[in-house]
């Protein structure tokens, strides 16, 4: 018998989960689904990301709501956009042979229109963010008065997010009968006071120790110095030659700076962040998960709701603010009883924070070192070598052309053949890592020297004004680029590489970007004849505006935005054009104290030491 309708749930929900691939249930469902099926009580569930809560109270709702009525009767609160479509998409998939059931989604970044229409049509289960879920009952648009069930899920990070208030009025819309069921994967103070406040003699489960993290995950972390973050993190990528991972920030600004660095170095990666439109987020979301990009930077706010199957590695580039997001973090690898790697790039000056998380995850934290260079030209030279033997051949499509390559070949042995072939991707990483310094720095090293005055010069590195013309180009954020985009946008256009690409600083209508002095006449070149969106895309020297540039106007090569954003049309392996540049030039490092992204509501954020600074930057 099939463990789930073992546990209560009926035969049509059962035949849809396990079309999905659900065989058995996990802890927190196997321990949650009987209790919440009884329907009497209130319910705090603790367990990892990951670990399939979202089925955990999925399903019960299923069991325990009358779809034959079209009012709310069930409201679900989550943090995040990718987390409220992540939820309502999954329950829709779990009630595929249940007839009459209406999900919807509501969230801010879309429509509102139309989520107020959906909710006119009929609604039994409304999964929305906060903010927007104010909105909607600010215009009197929905009505609660008939909600059974909330749930609050992953309520740590609302809560983080500043939307204790917003949580607090939403729920004074609902019946004082309701049953209150709480999701988190941590329970700080903050989290503890909600249940007592909201909850009657709470039934509360633990999957695994309170605010521990998953244990299929390894802690591995790297001691560097700051100025030489970056090209270390350029290491470890290369060293892991089959890496799919999520590379986590503190701020927009160094989501945005790294990515943009990364496409310049040739690597498959892009940016989510709480600067991108929706329609930017989705368009980097369907990459990611259809595995057209190979990293993805985003900040901890963006992140929350990712569920992408098997992601191999979360990279810490900076530690998180507050203690409890590393769980959040690392959990977004080793899902689904799979397993997985969470990174950490410290500094001297960080190691108490790895000791501290060390206590608060009850995992020891493994330290590793740096790759040197001879040892990531290995690595990427058997991951060569495994390819050639695991590719598929077409024996029938490479027939007619196998007379002419043996022709071709036939002067060399089989050896000088495997070591040309072998050579095609090598040789540039021979190149680049020939003479590549030691990176590593003694765990007693106080000194660090060089990171105090790495700020400026890295600030001076992003100026990129010493040997760089400023141009200006009549297109802005208004027309749903992000800078990766716009710098592919200038990259395909003007037939350079992204090294020859300096700061780009957009504004809403126009973009101003730097290029080295000697390709400034391939840009104006390259845009004779180019429009966007039927409009003639105008190029000229920043501070010589009154001139109009007569080399700005033309025609468009339409719609080819198929590879912005560092996306390549070269075969996977071939993805380090250019990149000769990046080690070289310094990195990432240094502690930023740039603002911090946010909640809409003023939350703010703790800090390792538990001080808590109040955040301007808003989500």
């Amino acid at each position: 018998m099939n463990p789930f309708l073992e546990l209560g749930i009926r035969h049509e929900v059962v035949n849809a989960i396990t079309e999905l691939g659900f065989e058995k249930p996990s802890s927190i469902q196997e321990k949650a689904i009987p209790v919440l099926l009884t329907g009497n009580d209130d319910f705090v569930g603790l367990a990892q990301t990951g670990t399939g809560k979202t089925a955990a109270f999925g399903l019960p709702l299923l069991e325990q709501l009358d779809f034959s009525q079209k009012h709310p009767q069930a409201l679900v609160l989550c943090p995040t956009r990718e987390l409220c479509l992540q939820i309502a998409k999954d329950i829709e998939k779990y009630a595929k042979y249940i007839d009459n059931v209406n999900v919807v989604a509501v969230y801010g970044g879309a429509n509102i229109s139309d989520q107020l229409r959906q909710i006119r049509r009929g609604v039994q289960i409304v999964v929305a963010t906060p903010g927007r879920m104010l909105d909607i009952i600010g215009r009197n648009a929905i009505d609660f008065s008939q909600v059974k069930y909330v749930v609050l899920d992953e309520a740590d990070e609302m809560l983080n997010m500043g939307f204790q208030e917003d949580i607090n009025t939403i729920l004074s819309e609902t019946p004082d009968d309701k049953k209150t069921w709480l999701f988190s994967a941590t329970m700080p103070r903050e989290v503890r006071r909600i249940a007592q406040k909201y909850m009657t003699d709470p039934v509360e489960l633990t999957v695994g120790t309170k605010n521990t993290g998953n244990a299929n995950i390894e802690h591995h972390y790297y001691l560097i110095r700051a100025r030489d973050k970056y090209a270390a993190f350029k290491r470890i990528v290369d060293s892991n030659p089959e890496i799919f991972g999520i590379v986590f920030c503190r701020t927009k600004i160094e989501t945005q700076e790294i990515a943009e660095a990364l496409i310049k170095d040739g690597y498959n990666a892009d940016s989510l962040h709480g600067d991108l439109s929706q329609q930017q987020r989705d368009k980097v979301m369907k990459r990611y998960r259809e595995r057209n990009l190979q990293l993805l930077i985003a900040t901890d706010v963006a992140a929350r709701g990712i569920d992408v199957n098997d992601v191999t590695h979360v990279i810490n580039f900076s530690l998180p603010d507050e203690i409890e997001n590393y769980t959040h973090r690392s959990g977004r690898t080793a899902r689904a009883g799979k397993t997985g790697i969470s990174i950490s790039l410290v500094n001297i000056k960080e190691q108490s924070k790895i000791r501290q998380l060390e206590k608060v995850i009850g995992k020891p934290f493994e330290r590793k070192q740096v790759p040197q260079g001879t040892e990531v030209c290995e690595k990427q030279l058997f991951s060569i070598v495994n390819k050639i033997q695991s590719v598929e051949v077409n024996e029938a499509q490479i027939a007619p052309f196998l007379p002419g390559i043996m022709e071709n070949l036939a002067e060399l042995s089989k050896e000088d053949i495997i070591t040309r072939f072998a050579s095609l991707e090598f040789n540039r990483f021979l190149e680049y890592y020939q003479n590549a310094p030691d990176l590593n720095i003694d765990a007693n090293d106080r000194g660090d020297r060089g990171e105090r005055g790495e700020r400026g010069d890295r600030g001076d590195r992003r100026q990129g004004s010493k040997g760089f013309t400023r141009l200006f180009m009549n297109l802005g954020s208004v027309d749903e680029l992000s800078r990766g985009d716009m710098l592919g946008f200038i990259c395909n256009n003007a037939k350079i590489t992204g090294k020859s690409i300096g700061k780009i600083d957009m504004k809403g209508v126009f973009t101003f970007f730097e290029v080295e002095d000697a390709e400034v006449e391939k840009v104006f070149e390259g845009f004779k004849s180019v429009d966007f969106n039927g409009r003639q895309v105008r190029i000229e020297v920043s501070g010589d505006r009154d001139r109009n540039s007569a080399d700005g106007g033309g025609r468009s090569r339409g719609g080819d935005r198929g590879g912005f954003g560092g996306r390549s049309d070269r075969p996977r392996g071939d993805r380090r054009q250019g990149s000769g540049s990046g080690e070289r030039r310094g990195g990432f490092g240094g502690e930023r104290r740039d603002r911090r992204e946010g909640g809409n509501s003023g939350g703010g954020f703790r800090d390792f030491s538990g001080k808590r600074r109040e955040s301007k930057s808003k989500y």
